[in-house]
């Protein structure tokens, strides 16, 4: 009587290893920009260079939490940038004649204007992200420099003493600035990753027809994902006017593709469905930390130029090898 032998089953260890790897590469990645800047540069470790750090990091991280949520519901914003010019422009000139509080508005409600207006393009019209959010980018610098005719807005006197220390001062040793993406990455990520919202977000971004088959309004989700990413530009835009001491109509350029490197360096998927608040800030500081080290190396700016473009490559790489585990 012969026994009959059943197979093993393969061992899925190498592959549950490489997807954690893969999972990691971010923070590994940053740990070694970390260490290689500490070594090469005495300088790096400064209580003065890692406060610069923190405010280079805030605005930008700012950003890329809005990026996130569109970026998980299977779209992108090309015009965010200029969405923060916009803001801190109406900020600025609101504030100049009615005061702080009502500057405050007006920057948000400039953002959640484009960011409606980008998720009506997109979810009802129908058109390509790409296409929808590029002309949106350019529409709104223009309506900047148009309503600015390309100067900066901070008046005879100058904005409010109270709204420019906002940018100036720090609480606890940490600036302001960077205490405001702190607040928001609580909230965010509240309303991301444990709320109702956040789980129709996911699955719209995941399988839209499985999301709509399963009663998602598609349509709202995806308008809703556009609008925080809108108001959230209009924060960042605030706080850049507060930085700059006035409302700048150049503000914010080539903001949108260091957001979007930063999402997919955080694991985030192009394809959507996919994405991680927290990564997200390990993203950001990839780019932050990076081009600071090259500053502190004396790095020609043109390279630095290269060195960003060569990070957005790897972001898009590693999407790429991420998706493919997955299959």
């Amino acid at each position: 009587m012969t026994e009959t032998v059943i197979p093993r089953p393969a061992s899925r260890t190498p592959a549950r290893l490489g997807r954690a790897f893969l999972h990691n590469v971010p923070l590994l990645v940053l740990t070694g920009i970390v260490v290689f800047a500490a070594l090469a540069s005495d300088r790096f470790l400064t209580a003065y260079n890692l406060n610069n750090i923190l405010l280079q990091a805030s605005i930008l991280s700012v950003l890329a939490m809005g990026m996130t949520f569109v970026i998980i519901s299977g779209g992108f914003d090309l015009s965010v940038g200029s969405t923060v010019a916009v803001a801190g422009c109406a900020a600025a000139e609101v504030m100049l004649h009615l005061g702080i509080g009502a500057g405050l508005v007006a920057g948000l409600m400039a953002g959640l204007a484009a960011g409606l207006i980008n998720g009506v393009l997109i979810a009802v019209v129908r058109l390509n992200p790409f296409i929808a959010t590029m002309g949106t980018m350019v529409v709104l610098r223009g309506f900047a420099l148009l309503y600015t005719e390309g100067q900066p807005i901070f008046g005879e006197a100058g904005l409010p003493p109270a709204f420019l220390d906002y940018a100036r001062t720090s609480f606890l040793g940490i600036p302001l600035l960077t205490w405001t993406p702190l607040v928001l990455f609580l909230i965010l990520g509240w309303l991301l990753h444990l709320s109702a919202f956040g789980k129709r977000l996911f699955a719209v971004g995941g399988n839209e027809e499985a999301a709509f088959l399963a009663g998602i309004d598609v349509t709202r989700t995806r308008i809703a994902a556009y609008v925080i990413a809108g108001v959230i530009a209009g924060i960042a835009g605030i706080m850049l006017a507060s930085r700059l001491q006035s409302g700048q109509p150049t503000a914010g350029e080539g903001y949108e593709l260091n957001a979007i490197a930063a999402v997919i360096l955080g694991g985030a998927s192009l394809r959507g469905g996919q994405g991680n608040l927290a990564m997200t800030i390990v993203g950001v500081l990839i780019i932050v930390i990076l081009g600071n080290a090259l500053n502190l190396l004396n790095v020609d700016s043109y390279w630095q130029r290269i060195a960003v473009g060569l990070v957005i490559l790897a972001a898009a790489a590693a999407d790429q090898l991420r998706r493919r585990k997955r299959t």
